[in-house]
């Protein structure tokens, strides 16, 4: 590997690095601010366990991941499962979890005593007045077995532990916390391409509908009923249908690719969504918004993972707090010694007792101490303000549930209104007795009570997500777990 080149000016006392020529066969750097670097060919490719951007869904190497049925829809459930099992968040949050897991069992690990065999020997000379009595030319080995153990240590190993153990859960709780954001993400996304694929279906409808009235324009203009400025209005009205189904269809294909992204999918594997053409849902949340906040302050992961990291700041007070105190310590050992000469042999023992005391440790551990209080401080009100933000977003996912609710309710009755208004404005254009621009206008009104229609009916469903994921009670199946009953008020009807 090529190493920066250093040049020394020894008049100035100057030394002035600059990078290497080249790395990997071609220069290290762009050769200009307005220039692009390029990378060589080893500077492109995919760590172990990322999946290479050359595999394809349809090659016989394909990762699992990448793989999906052509032939069965995906349901929301679907699209969830495949989002959790192929979020790298996950396996992050996961992986950094079952860290926090072995530094538990660590920090565990240090109220069990300690052993090991120790060996040691070679040959030695000794300087002594009567060389007849020990031979001043010898070598000697002993083997030893040495446990030492920890009596007291004035709550050093304990704060430890606590610490680890307050961090492990964490670590525990920001896994949850990840899982329901990936979760709600991969509910956004479906329901966002829900929403773009009855927008495009609603689209469709308004171009048959501009066409049904571009051909009754048409027949009234054959029989003289009606001037070509009619023809010309609804040939206008049904070219802009058309562009705006256009824009929707592209609209829904940009959907289907963050549908995929969201999923763990290449935007380009085939796969369909199944249709959801169910009622859209008019009920009510069986719990009010106090009820949903204490529920979050018990349940919500991100709000218990804040705690516990107070906690550990606390315990990691009490540690540092500790290295300031003696420690008391016992040891024993049992060996045997080799010699060649018989007097230096034979077996040995030991038993210690020891403690010591921190005299002087250049103020270091007090300001340890000073900084881990100041810690605890810092992380007690971060988990104030997580708390006062949970609340704060459950009051309002409460409230957008509750509008959408009733949008729900109310884009209902404007779709209704709308079609009969459509249909009263034909058939009064047909007899005669109605003009281009009230049936246009019509048109218009009921292309838009559509949309509103379609979009309503996801936005309550992504509003129902969001407040079960500010609750806390978001499932990894997708589920809300909230308490819905009708709506029997009149409130949303």
């Amino acid at each position: 590997m090529a190493e920066l080149a250093c040049v020394v000016t020894l008049a100035a006392g100057l030394v002035a690095c600059v990078p290497p020529a080249t790395v990997g066969g071609t220069p290290s750097t762009a050769v200009a601010p307005s220039s692009v670097w390029k990378a060589p060919a080893d500077a492109a490719r995919a760590p172990v366990g990322v999946i290479p951007e050359a595999a394809t869904a349809s090659g016989s190497g394909a990762p699992a991941s990448q793989m999906t049925p052509n032939t069965a829809p995906l349901g929301l459930a679907d699209v969830v499962s495949l989002s959790l099992a192929n979020n790298p968040q996950t396996r992050a949050s996961w992986a950094t979890a079952r860290a926090a897991a072995a530094m538990y069992a660590s920090a565990s690990g240090r109220w069990l005593p300690t052993a090991s065999i120790d060996v040691v020997g070679g040959p030695a000379k000794a300087i002594s007045s009567n060389p007849a009595r020990v031979p001043s030319d010898r070598t000697t080995t002993t083997a030893a077995l040495s446990v030492q153990y920890l009596l007291w240590d004035f709550g050093a190993r304990g704060g430890a532990q606590s610490a680890a153990h307050e961090a492990l859960y964490a670590a525990d709780f920001t896994h949850n916390a990840t899982v329901q954001a990936v979760v709600l993400a991969a509910e956004g996304s479906y329901f966002n391409y829900q929403a773009s694929r009855g927008l495009y279906d609603a689209s469709q409808q308004t171009v048959r509908t501009a066409q049904t009235n571009l051909a009754a324009a048409e027949r009234r203009h054959d029989v003289g009923l009606a001037t070509i400025a009619d023809v010309l209005q609804a040939r206008t009205a049904l070219a802009q249908s058309q562009l705006a189904a256009q824009t929707a269809d592209g609209n829904q294909q940009a959907a289907r690719a963050q549908l995929a992204l969201a999923a763990g999918l290449r935007a380009n594997i085939s796969f369909d969504v199944v249709a959801d053409t169910g009622a859209a849902p008019v009920v009510a949340l069986a719990e009010n918004v106090d009820s949903l906040i204490d529920r979050a302050m018990r349940d919500r992961p991100d709000v218990l993972a804040a705690r516990a990291l107070a906690r550990q700041s606390e315990a990691q007070v009490r540690s540092a707090r500790s290295n300031t105190l003696p420690t008391v310590s016992l040891g024993g050992s049992t060996g045997q010694a080799y010699s060649n000469n018989p007097a230096l042999e034979g077996k040995t023992f030991a038993l210690t007792v020891g403690m010591s005391v921190p005299l002087f440790t250049g103020t270091s551990r007090d300001y340890d101490l000073a900084a881990a209080k100041e810690n605890a401080t810092a992380a007690i009100a971060r988990a104030s303000q997580a708390q006062l933000l949970a609340a704060a977003q459950v009051y309002t996912s409460y409230h957008a549930l509750r509008t959408a609710t009733q949008r729900v309710a109310t884009a209902g009755e404007l779709l209704t209104s709308a079609t009969r208004s459509e249909e009263v404005a034909r058939g009064r254009y047909a007899e005669g007795v109605g003009s281009i621009l009230d049936l246009l206008s019509a048109q218009n009104a009921l292309a838009d009570a559509r949309a509103q229609s379609v979009q309503s009916r996801w936005t309550w469903y992504l509003a129902l997500s969001q407040l079960a994921r500010d609750v806390g009670v978001l499932s990894p199946r997708g589920d809300a777990n909230l308490t819905l009953r009708p709506d029997t008020t009149g409130r949303n009807r």
